[in-house]
């Protein structure tokens, strides 16, 4: 192969972990890093501008185009996948969420053994990447490099909810990242001064002003290149031509639940019978390797708004080019806020020690296009809230389709094969409709658009929920952190694959089970605690609160 080059490390992808360990393994000036990315600049001002994010989903721009496989509860229905390619991963494609999560999710990994991953241990870690707009605590974090914020979208149907939660006999939080995660709560998300802050503008862009941080974008990774027991390099694809790049130190995969475990097995690492199916040979035979696939699953309950709310007016076609080039150019206006502003972590049983219900909410008509008097119709104003099911029992698997890096892989997330996975949705779209019909509402709710009042009896609500459900965009779990004894662990407690030196895996694939919300802040706190175990150092002291 022509044009070897060698570095200390190389992290291939530019995700939300990939863009965290470039920043934090090039603090040390001695170290050459180089960061490989199949996409592209995230310099697409759609991207940016937090109000965008409806037409990148919707497009499925900057996006690597993923469907899973058909979903044999789901009716069949090939549901999208949507992953970033581009740089930044999928946190510049994403709805900006920050959530951390429940402290018992991490305290549960601690507790199956995995030393150095409870709340304690993490805490410091979040605390370290962030910035929040409110200033730092004793559990928030100020002057890290992801700003973070509180919402705070105009509108009076956000006060309403927050009501009719209350009535509904649900608790409300003012922060949901603090010290009480149960309840309704104003949306946080990773916004500053009115613009996206991806991993790529909160750690990548400042890194790469360090001489000793290389990025190759456009470039695709091809197979690792192991000797012995050992990865000491990468073939890739760049520029026509196809590469041999070196590690001294450690080959470090972030490409994310679906490209990770594509790339460990194209290199021969994984379920051996597996393996040979497609005519390659394995190296380390690890079974876990693509195994343990998670996602959370929901579906709307919609209704038609009485009157309009502010994003109908602001759909017209000249308020909102307006509204975006502020955005852009300004960092004000209504283009820098998402018009779902209202979350909630819910108990459907008292007798759990952590919420198992999410509401996420959308105040924004079906068909949210652009309109103009005499071109388009203004739009019917609706809102809807999603029940999510935070710790979904079903696992899927990701499988090889061919020994062709650049063949899709085959996705099967086996949505709501069990059924505590169908009594919990059962329960969290129950408990929607309640909260929608309390008399906080009244003023706002017309009539049930979806699935419609008629629509009452289990076999149909489970039905629409079969003809609709579709993900929340959070797969993780296809390169499991375990224990030695857990036959299906890819990856030890610091995150080196197992039965390989200098290789390490650092995404969303490495999350053992499900956390109980959003998971781009999750995966920053991991890539933050593993530049420290990479680079030797000795973790952050835990803060028990």
């Amino acid at each position: 192969m022509a044009d070897a080059t060698t570095f200390d490390y190389i992290i291939i992808g530019a995700g939300s972990a990939g863009c965290t360990l470039a920043n934090r393994l090039t603090e040390d000036a001695a170290a050459r890093v180089l960061v490989i990315e199949a996409g592209a600049s995230d310099r697409d001002p759609i991207i940016q501008v937090p109000l965008g994010w409806g037409k990148i989903l919707s497009e499925r721009l900057h996006d690597w185009g993923y469907f899973t496989e058909p979903e044999p509860h789901l009716n069949n229905r090939k549901v999208e996948c949507a992953r970033g390619k581009v740089l930044g991963g999928s946190s510049s494609i994403n709805a900006m969420a920050y959530v951390r999560c429940h402290p018992a999710d991490y305290d549960r990994w601690a507790a199956s053994g995995l030393d150095g991953w409870s709340y304690a241990d993490t805490l410091p870690y979040f605390k370290k990447s962030e910035d929040w707009d409110e200033g730092g605590n004793a559990i928030r974090g100020s002057g890290g490099p992801l700003t973070t914020i509180r919402n705070k979208y105009p509108d009076p149907l956000v006060k309403a909810w927050f009501t009719a939660g209350q009535a509904a006999g649900y608790p409300f939080t003012d922060d949901f990242n603090g010290a009480q995660n149960e309840g309704f709560a104003m949306m946080q998300s990773t916004i500053r001064r009115g613009r996206r802050c991806s991993a790529a503008v909160a750690f990548l862009n400042p890194a790469l002003k360090r001489p000793n941080l290389t990025l190759w974008q456009k470039t695709l990774a091809l197979q690792l290149v192991l000797e012995g027991n050992r990865a000491t390099g990468v073939e890739v694809a760049r520029n026509g031509t196809t590469h041999t790049v070196r590690a001294t130190r450690s080959v470090i995969v972030s490409g994310g639940v679906i490209n990770s475990p594509q790339l460990l097995m194209l290199s021969g690492i994984g379920d051996p019978s597996e393996l040979a199916q497609h005519g390659i040979a394995c190296k380390v035979p690890l079974s876990g390797v693509g195994k343990n696939l998670q996602d959370h699953i929901s579906c709307g309950i919609e209704f038609e708004r009485k009157g309009d709310g502010p994003f109908v007016g602001y759909l017209r076609a000249d308020r909102i080019a307006l509204a975006m080039a502020q955005a852009y150019f300004f960092g004000t206006g209504f283009a820098t806020e998402m018009p779902g502003p209202v979350v909630a972590y819910l108990k459907s049983r008292p007798d759990l020690i952590q919420p198992d219900i999410q509401f996420l909410t959308r105040f924004v008509p079906p068909e949210s296009q652009p309109w103009f008097p005499g071109f388009r119709q203004r739009p019917k104003d609706a809102f809807m809230c999603r029940p999510v099911v935070l710790h979904p029992t079903s696992r899927g698997e990701i499988k090889l389709r061919s020994n062709d890096p650049r063949t899709p892989v085959a996705i099967h997330q086996n949505f709501l094969a069990t059924e505590a996975d169908w009594q919990t949705f059962r329960t969290g779209f129950d408990m929607v409709r309640d909260v929608a019909h309390q008399k906080a509402l009244d003023p706002f709710r017309g009539r049930e658009i979806n699935p419609g009042e008629n629509v009452k009896s289990r076999a149909d609500i489970d039905a629409y929920m079969r003809r609709t459900a579709w993900t929340v965009h959070h797969p993780l779990g296809t390169c499991k952190m375990g224990v030695e004894s857990d036959a299906m662990a890819v990856v030890d407690n610091k995150l080196r694959v197992r039965g390989v030196d200098g290789l390490h895996v650092v995404d969303a694939s490495v999350i053992p089970d499900m956390p109980g919300g959003n998971i781009n802040a999750p995966i920053i706190m991991i890539a933050e605690r593993a530049a420290d175990l990479i680079r030797g150092r000795q973790p952050l002291a835990p803060e028990r609160l």
